[in-house]
């Protein structure tokens, strides 16, 4: 396959397997170039078949969102280049979801805030700068993150790490409220993956191209957007 040295490219911060995975597909499927991160160094994920797969349009970086170091050792390596997009794909929950808050050890509430909640944001307080000033600014949230639609209750410690997240981008909007950036927290979808779990309600055929199409649709929109798969604004 020929390489598009002239596409637009994609910052995908998360990108070697579910979700993450699914969005570099799709993106290269549309003719974009993809700069996706993985865990660890040493392991070959699906994003290294698909930098074979698509030869000169892949790159492929190491970066844990969660070790600062890390994350300062990319933007240098970064530096001098921009983006059109920045997406920060991060998720994950406690060991035991149905734990009340009451109950959740503070072990876990801690892992689950940082990983989606401070780190996702650090990730684009660091790496804003690198995207255009007509770029967007994506971070994946989930509509388990809407204080207003939260009529259930369960999986409270990951509802609150998401609720958390959508404040903290709110708030970096606010200070960025001069911006023509287009931002953007997407809702996959309850999502058949490895944390949405089997009983999730779409696979991700179900929903990642209709995410990618829409986060497409909103370039050139500047402004903070909470919307879902579908294109749907999800109350805060």
């Amino acid at each position: 396959m020929s390489t598009a040295s002239n596409s637009r490219t994609i910052l995908l911060i998360g990108a070697s397997r579910g979700l993450g995975y699914a969005m570099a597909v799709e993106f290269l499927k549309k003719g974009w170039n993809v700069l996706g991160t993985v865990r660890g160094g040493t392991t070959r994920t699906l994003l290294h078949d698909l930098a074979d797969e698509y030869p000169g349009r892949v790159e492929i970086e190491v970066l844990d969102i969660c070790e600062q170091g890390q994350l300062a050792a990319l933007k240098q390596r970064l530096s001098g280049r921009t983006f059109d997009i920045l997406f920060v794909n991060a998720g994950t929950t406690n060991r035991d979801p149905t734990q009340t808050i009451g109950e959740v050890s503070t072990e876990d509430f801690m892992h689950v805030m940082l990983t989606n909640a401070l780190s996702p944001m650090r990730v684009v307080e660091t790496l804003e700068p690198h995207v255009s000033p007509t770029g967007m600014i994506g971070v994946m949230s989930s509509g388990q993150g809407s204080v207003s639609n939260n009529e259930s209750g369960q999986r409270e410690v990951y509802r609150g790490s998401k609720a958390a997240l959508n404040m903290f981008m709110r708030s970096f909007a606010a200070r960025h409220a001069e911006s023509s950036r287009s931002m953007v927290l997407m809702a996959p979808g309850w999502v058949r993956t490895e944390l949405g779990g089997p009983e999730g309600r779409l696979s991700i055929e179900e929903s990642v191209p209709n995410l990618v199409n829409v986060l497409l649709s909103k370039q050139g929109t500047s402004g903070l957007q909470y919307l879902d798969y579908l294109g749907r604004t999800v109350p805060w």
